[in-house]
């Protein structure tokens, strides 16, 4: 029961972090550049759910395993996709634009790719109904209004924003250290026995993702800290929204395995891409 109260309330409190950080004219920016929003939203909703199947059409592997990470790719982006942006010096506005909308999208997404997934694997019908809008609303307590709190602070208080930046930041490192190590403690055992099964084939659909999603924001000229913030969208998916369709909608345990697996490998390929990031641009604020 704490666990429940003190991730949301961690999360809260890292999305409010970046929010002081952010004002209106990062949004209206990326308004005037829909380019960007598009290539995200390809890259999210149609690109990542067709890599897993093409993967997977060729890649001998369990039913159950295989639905699982189809699971897995229908997810939106996950919340802490924003602050990975937002220390890889990405466009943090269009990643929370992009989590936002992809959340909103699962509504018909969702149900489409999973329900042809349990069929074309395992021959298995989706149940009729799934509580999406709670998916969403809980997405927007946690993530959308800490940052709008935090972003109108930033607006009509800039110098008290300034000093309550100085301390949330800090502490949303570590919050976010805490959750990370906690997440993969708890499901250590899991994990380890599902790498040597799917560990290849998720570590491949990870780096494509993200390595395409980069190449063609770089292709259609949105610039770098664009490019960034949509390679992490695409790469780091929603393992908790995962787990949940798997273990509490179809109530299948096993098809949240590769959730969970997931969930190790997408913070390990993203902390190399932040680190490689930080080597190249070692100072300085990013520029959108």
């Amino acid at each position: 029961m704490i666990a429940k109260l003190l991730l949301p309330g961690g999360l809260a409190f890292i999305m409010f972090a970046i929010g002081l950080t952010l004002q209106v004219s990062d949004f209206t920016r990326v308004l005037k550049h829909p380019i960007a929003i598009f290539v995200g939203l390809f890259c999210q909703l149609l690109l990542l759910p067709s890599l897993a199947f093409g993967l997977l059409y060729f890649w001998p592997i369990d039913p159950l395993l295989a639905v699982g990470i189809m699971i897995l790719a229908a997810s939106p982006g996950g919340i802490t996709s924003n602050l990975l942006t937002h220390f890889a010096r990405g466009d943090t506005a269009l990643s929370i634009s992009l989590t936002a909308i992809s959340s909103l999208a699962g509504m018909l997404t969702i149900p489409l790719v999973v329900g042809f997934s349990l069929s074309w694997f395992s021959h298995t019908q989706l149940p009729a109904h799934l509580p999406l809008w709670k998916m969403i609303l809980a997405i927007f307590a946690i993530s959308t209004l800490p940052v709008l709190i935090g972003l109108t602070i930033n607006q009509l208080a800039p110098k008290a924003a300034e000093k309550i930046e100085a301390f949330a930041r800090p502490a949303s490192i570590i919050i976010f250290a805490a959750i990370v190590i906690g997440a993969f403690a708890s499901q250590w055992t899991a994990m380890m026995a599902a790498l040597p099964v799917i560990g290849l084939p998720v570590l491949i659909l990870n780096i494509s993702i993200m390595a395409t999603g980069y190449s063609l924001a770089m292709l259609t000229g949105v610039g770098q800290p664009a490019a960034r913030a949509i390679s992490l969208e695409g790469g780091l998916q929603n393992g908790a929204l995962g787990i949940f369709v798997a273990t509490t909608l179809i109530g299948i345990p096993a098809l949240a395995v590769p959730s969970i697996t997931y969930a190790l490998i997408m913070n390990l390929t993203a902390a190399v891409f932040i680190l490689t990031v930080q080597l190249r641009q070692p100072s300085g604020r990013k520029t959108v």
